[in-house]
């Protein structure tokens, strides 16, 4: 199936997007990590949300989540780890599905951490974003886990299962994975190095040989996502409709620059999902 469009993000403009999309009866799938984000769960108060005034971070993701409910849509919760031009349409996958479309709406906000150095250069020769989709390559193998979300460590474990050997760098408190193959290591690799294919793990104080590094984070910057996307500073460039160097592709709110705001990013959300229906209707003129 060929959707119309496909939403990454389920911040403030990935809601404002699937909105209007929905509102003007095209064919989507939204993507993400669930009916709103955690930056916005976590605001204490939001002053400037118009008709909303001294609202909670709390309070404002969950009427996202009623009125995304009431309109009958709902967030896949996948991560997408790669986007592919295939010529007229696009594919995205997310975990094991691949899903296609005619036009993206990239909400994918801010990614805070930066990429480790070999990162993108390795990516398909090594590196990898999703455990399920390529883990059975490392069978019996030595990989290192780069652990960013406690969400993910399932992946570690399953990983794990299949690994001879797990390097486990977990990025946060509380890590709880556990198995006789995996050696936790409490440091951050300044490089991943190699020649054709990741060969080591570089740190300040020495080396690790390893097959492969799964890197499993909530989100993934822009321009490693989708190769030809043009940034600036970690963000995406776009126009006043918030349309891409890409034909189709379209991005909306934190990702697309400062100020990093919930009215602003809502707001693009609206003007990619019309500008998406007007790429869809052959028309190069915005509609009001």
């Amino acid at each position: 199936m060929i959707y119309d469009s496909i939403i990454i993000g389920t911040g403030p403009a990935g809601v404002s997007a699937a909105l209007n999309l929905k509102i003007l009866g095209k064919n989507f799938v939204w993507l993400g990590s669930g009916a709103t984000s955690k930056k916005v769960e976590a605001a204490e108060l939001i002053r400037n949300y118009p008709g909303l005034p001294d609202v909670s971070g709390g309070e404002l993701a969950a009427a996202f989540k009623n009125h995304a409910q009431k309109m009958g849509i709902e967030a896949k919760k996948e991560v997408v780890t790669a986007i592919y031009d295939l010529g007229g349409r696009y594919a995205v996958q997310a975990g094991s599905e691949t899903y296609e479309s005619k036009t993206i709406i990239l909400c994918t906000g801010v990614v805070a951490a930066k990429p480790v150095a070999g990162e993108e250069n390795f990516l398909g020769r090594g590196v990898s974003y999703c455990a399920t989709c390529d883990g059975f390559l490392y069978r019996g193998k030595t990989i290192a886990v780069l652990l960013f979300d406690k969400s993910f460590e399932h992946e570690a474990e399953y990983l794990a299962t299949l690994a001879k050997k797990v390097y486990l760098m977990p990025m946060y408190k509380g890590c709880t994975v556990e198995a006789d193959n995996i050696e936790i290591v409490m440091k951050m690799p300044k490089e991943i190095a190699g020649g054709m294919k990741v060969e080591k793990l570089v740190f300040s104080d020495g080396e690790i040989a390893v097959d492969g590094v799964f890197i499993l984070r909530s989100s993934i910057s822009p321009a490693t996502l989708f190769r030809g996307l043009e940034t600036d500073g970690g963000h995406i460039v776009v126009d006043r409709q918030c349309r891409t160097n890409l034909a189709g592709v379209f991005a909306a709110g934190d990702c697309t620059g400062r100020p990093y705001q919930y009215t602003k990013a809502a707001g693009e959300g609206n003007i990619a999902a019309h500008a998406a229906v007007d790429y869809l209707a052959g028309s190069r003129e915005p509609s009001n």
